[in-house]
């Protein structure tokens, strides 16, 4: 496993610290796991802009999308 330095402000390092005792978690752990979910929004975030700017995939407009919802 690798080890990374970061600088955070004060008021970060508080929270993060806040969320540690809350959790009964090392300050390592939830860093660990915040970046994990940042990491898997990101990649589920670049999936869906990659295909929102695919001009092949089929797109319909939201008042069509609504009316075949509705019916």
């Amino acid at each position: 496993m690798s080890q990374i330095t970061a600088r955070l402000p004060d008021e970060v390092v508080s929270a993060l610290d806040r969320a540690a005792r809350a959790l009964h978690r090392s300050r390592a752990d939830v860093v660990r796991q915040a970046v994990e979910s940042y990491l898997e929004d990101f990649d589920d975030l670049s999936v869906a802009i990659e295909r929102l700017r695919d001009p092949a995939d089929e797109t319909i407009d939201w008042q069509e999308a609504r009316r075949v919802l509705l019916a």
